[in-house]
């Protein structure tokens, strides 16, 4: 017996299909200027593999999250290129804007900038809404993104009744609903407690995407980030293990990043 033909392959290359063997992340020569005349970024290059967790450091004013806002299209108009998942990020394309925005999930440093609606449920289901998802398939949807951050029991709590550790568990399953290429996280640990510290970091180290963290907290990006990048004075300045830089104390003092006191990165990181 002869089976049916099944017909070619999905073009892995294509939008919706992303190869497996194409990045999650690729910045090409980045460059940028504020309208002020301010220079942010000096042609920055960085490639972030599909599955890899990496720390973005550097000081106050080095350009941080001017380069985050490029990933989603928010900034534009400078020299260079953003890939996310080969995708070109390209403001004046509105449907691959789109989906870029929907591959780049951000969870702002502050949970109440990005929790609105009366409940829980519904903050997580917003963003699949707005892609036309109804019924049992965004039931699911939701009911997914909040069991992996161990939050599906207060579905139907409003937001604000959460304690702030809660509140950014919620904030990552807003972004985690929409399946996302990349998670992006602005200093997830700041503001949190021990325990609500422990939490999050047991869930990100769970999750199985791209994730890029943005840190002043060098214990933090130990703990989660196997590879860190150093962005000072608008260029990468250090890219390598995170060990590495960590233990590297005149590359660390160069560059306004310091370990609190008596953390030992050599010993955390055997």
């Amino acid at each position: 017996m002869t089976s049916s033909p099944q017909g070619p392959p999905p073009d892995a290359s294509s939008p919706e299909v992303p190869s497996l063997e194409v990045p999650s992340l690729e910045v090409r020569g980045l460059a940028y200027a504020y309208p002020d005349g301010t220079q942010a970024l000096f042609g920055v290059d960085v490639t972030i593999g599909r599955g890899e967790r990496v720390a973005l450091l550097g000081p106050n004013g080095a350009g941080k999250t001017t380069l985050v806002l490029h990933l989603n299209g928010i900034l534009h108009g400078g020299l260079g290129e953003v890939r996310v998942g080969g995708l070109a990020v390209d403001p004046k394309d509105r449907a691959s804007l789109r989906e870029i925005r929907r591959r780049v999930g951000i969870v702002f440093q502050d949970p109440d900038d990005q929790l609105f609606m009366p409940t829980v449920r519904e903050d997580v289901a917003f963003g699949p809404v707005n892609l036309g998802l109804r019924g049992a398939e965004l039931d699911a949807r939701v009911h997914d993104a909040l069991t992996r951050v161990g939050m599906a029991n207060v579905a139907d709590r409003p937001p604000q009744h959460l304690s702030f550790g809660q509140r950014r568990r919620v904030a990552v399953a807003t972004v985690l609903a929409m399946e996302p290429e990349i998670l992006v996280l602005d200093e997830p640990s700041s503001n949190l407690d021990p325990a609500s510290r422990r939490e999050l970091a047991e869930i990100l180290l769970g999750l199985d995407v791209t994730v890029l963290m943005v840190t002043h907290d060098l214990p933090y990006a130990a703990e989660l980030c196997p590879r860190s990048v150093i962005l000072s004075g608008g260029v990468i300045a250090a890219d390598a293990p995170t060990r590495d830089l960590l233990t590297d104390a005149d590359l660390l003092r160069a560059h306004r990043l310091e370990l609190p006191f008596g953390f030992d990165p050599a010993a955390a990181l055997r």
